[in-house]
């Protein structure tokens, strides 16, 4: 039996939390913002009360006892070796992606990725003025695939300058396989360019699917940076805690430069400690929160399939965010988000939120206690119900 009790609802509200007080309403369901409506595991808990307890909250830096549980955690559970010095830690992984994209990028050179797109990394793009080249996914028999013939096309441009993975992607759900991987590489080596791989829900790995580093790939490691942290998987995000893992020394002190005069945030007292008591302490419950959030799939599509069957149901590899496809109803992706929220009062995040690839999809977030789901999908169905 489980020991930890992950059905029991936490009341959220009114607590500045953004996922349930954004919108207000007394009866909202929240299926939006991608972080858990579960209780961080104990051993993390456990840890910030005892940093609480000294009293003094002023700037820190990381021990080595922080390197080393980054170390012994992807090495035990990724088999993925990595150096001391090939760890920078960071507050915020979006706010680094800026500052890599403004120093490592010129005015007018390209960024590559796949496409429907993690909404957070549109500013990044925007504001640095660079070009966006979306790698569109291809959508069929409920999974996503890479186009490859478009892809070698825009790494192939001259101005092409950074190839952005995703792994597991987000919102499609997909951990990409080894062979995937390598092919994403031999690109990026063949056409001279840097990748970044943001790994950051990369633990999290509701079916048993395990993901594979990009820095496991062979020939990569000269141009790669890796983005993680415990913020997803251990539901932490609001700690601020992540490491960019560069093993090349080059283009390290270039990312080290780029952090510093860009003002990346440093790391908190509250986010070092609670890294190291999840990487040392906390893989217990993370396989136990897996497990229950693939329970959670299973229901939401075995409910989907006989309440809902016009609602298609992206095969989930890794996250804990499903995309579901609306396309067979006649209502683009924010009309749903709307009349949902202000008909049905539950939240979800509409599909172009991604991109225009994902017109016809939201992205629905599973991570909550059973009960909660089950409502939000009763909610749902008496929507759609009313449009057939």
């Amino acid at each position: 039996m489980n020991k930890y009790n992950f059905s029991e609802p936490r009341d959220r509200r009114k607590s500045g939390c953004v996922k349930w007080d954004d919108v207000y309403y007394d009866d909202l369901i929240p299926l939006w913002v991608a972080d858990m409506d579960f209780p961080a595991a104990p051993c993390i808990q456990e840890a910030i009360q005892k940093r609480m307890e000294h009293g003094v909250y002023g700037y820190v830096h990381e021990m080595e006892s922080y390197f080393e549980s980054v170390q012994q955690w992807f090495k035990k559970r990724h088999n993925w070796t990595i150096s001391r010095e090939a760890i920078q830690p960071v507050c915020g992984l979006v706010q680094a992606l800026n500052a890599l994209c403004r120093s490592l990028m010129k005015e007018g050179e390209g960024l590559i990725t796949q496409a429907p797109l993690y909404n957070g990394f549109f500013p990044s793009i925007d504001n640095n003025n660079i070009v966006l080249r979306s790698n569109p996914l291809i959508y069929q028999d409920h999974k996503y695939t890479v186009d490859w013939d478009n892809l070698e096309e825009s790494a192939s441009l001259p101005d092409s300058k950074i190839m952005l993975v995703c792994n597991p992607h987000n919102p499609s759900g997909r951990i990409w396989t080894r062979e995937e991987l390598q092919h994403f590489a031999d690109i990026a080596i063949r056409h001279d360019l840097i990748l970044v791989s943001d790994e950051i829900h990369c633990e999290v790995t509701p079916l048993g699917m395990m993901y594979t580093p990009m820095a496991l790939i062979d020939g990569i490691q000269d141009r790669l940076i890796t983005m993680t942290s415990p913020g997803k998987g251990f539901n932490i995000a609001g700690l601020g805690i992540g490491n960019i893992i560069t093993e090349n020394r080059q283009l390290r002190e270039r990312v080290s430069q780029a952090l510093w005069r860009n003002f990346v945030p440093e790391v908190t007292a509250f986010g070092v400690v609670a890294l190291e008591a999840a990487y040392r302490e906390g893989e217990e419950w993370l396989n136990a929160v897996n497990e229950y959030i693939g329970e959670n799939y299973r229901f939401l599509k075995d409910y989907i399939s006989n309440n809902i069957p016009r609602l298609g149901v992206t095969r989930l590899e890794g996250t804990y965010l499903t995309w579901l496809d609306h396309r067979a109803y006649s209502f683009s992706s924010e009309e749903v988000f709307e009349r949902l929220l202000n008909e049905k009062h539950v939240r979800v995040s509409a599909g172009t939120l991604y991109g225009k690839e994902g017109e016809g999809f939201m992205r629905v977030n599973i991570a909550c206690p059973r009960c909660q789901l089950e409502e939000g999908l009763r909610r749902m169905k008496d929507f759609f119900t009313s449009l057939d």
